[in-house]
């Protein structure tokens, strides 16, 4: 059965249609939406009414007002949908084209730095949840999902469902991590903060989970408290769980499966940021013979 509503566009609806065929992520669906509405802006006219010359006009527009390249990307991959499914006018984004996205090295924090940083979080279930975040390798999306009955204690293991591309996996769970969301259980379950079955992380309310904003807004305070000037995010926990695996001389490939990654190439940019390892290396400079 097809949702319309009497403030949507045929044509947008149409859209939301062919996206929803392909099940694609409700996020996906709100950011293509948007894309084609902000050229559609542009454009003064409807978008179907767009020619080649036109589109090529507005990636100019869009550079020339200092747009990112991820942004730039993630419009051209929403016009190119809109154009070349819904309208099935692929030849119209012949001229757009994706630009190269600068690759920069993660943001690592030393293991003194990131218990500092635990420690510094404001309450019990932000230190657990950042806990989670570092001793598991999650995205903080992973974790705000988590449920009392993903934590497997005679596995070891954490359940994480329909992580990045809607894939399941397993994490690992640590004797430390165990006991540490042991204690939250304790804590949130004896002031009814914790519904039977529910999440493993609550909102205020307990039948949502806590969002990862909320996460976002915790790990930064936390950081300004343990007096940490690095450009610290959620991301930066699971940057420091490889980088830290990698410095104990984790095999690579298992940080792979850790972290989900479906290609080496992924991980391997952990290498760069390893600072041990680079410590251990004898420069051919010291092995001059001395003069």
């Amino acid at each position: 059965m097809t949702h319309t509503s009497p403030s949507i566009s045929p044509l947008r609806q149409r859209m939301i249609d062919d996206m929803r065929m392909r099940k694609f992520a409700p996020k996906t669906q709100a950011g293509y939406v948007r894309v084609v509405r902000q050229f559609s802006a542009f454009l003064g006219r409807p978008p179907d009414t767009a020619t080649i010359e036109d589109l090529r006009r507005y990636q100019l527009h869009l550079v020339d007002h200092g747009t990112s390249p991820i942004s730039l990307n993630a419009a051209i991959a929403g016009l190119k949908f809109f154009f070349g499914i819904t309208l099935e006018r692929p030849e119209l984004m012949a001229r757009m084209q994706a630009v190269r996205v600068p690759r920069r090295l993660p943001v690592v924090l030393s293991p003194e730095e990131v218990a500092r940083l635990i420690a510094a979080a404001g309450n019990l279930k932000h230190q657990t949840a950042l806990s989670v975040a570092y001793g598991a390798g999650l995205r903080a999306s992973e974790v705000v999902a988590l449920k009392i009955g993903d934590v497997d204690s005679q596995r070891m293991t954490l359940r994480i469902e329909q992580g990045k591309g809607r894939r399941d996996r397993y994490a690992m769970l640590s004797p430390v991590l165990l006991e540490r969301l042991r204690v939250w259980w304790r804590v949130a379950h004896a002031q009814g903060r914790m519904l039977e079955g529910g999440w493993l992380f609550p909102g205020l309310d307990p039948i949502d989970p806590l969002s990862t904003r909320q996460l976002t807004r915790a790990i930064h305070a936390a950081a300004e408290g343990a007096n940490i000037d690095k450009r610290v995010s959620m991301h930066t926990l699971r940057h420091c769980f490889a980088t830290h695996l990698l410095e104990q001389k984790e095999d690579i490939r298992v940080i792979q499966v850790l972290l989900g990654h479906r290609q080496i190439e992924t991980t391997t940019i952990y290498t760069q940021v390893a600072t041990d390892l680079l410590r251990k290396v004898i420069s051919p400079l010291d092995r001059l013979p001395a003069e």
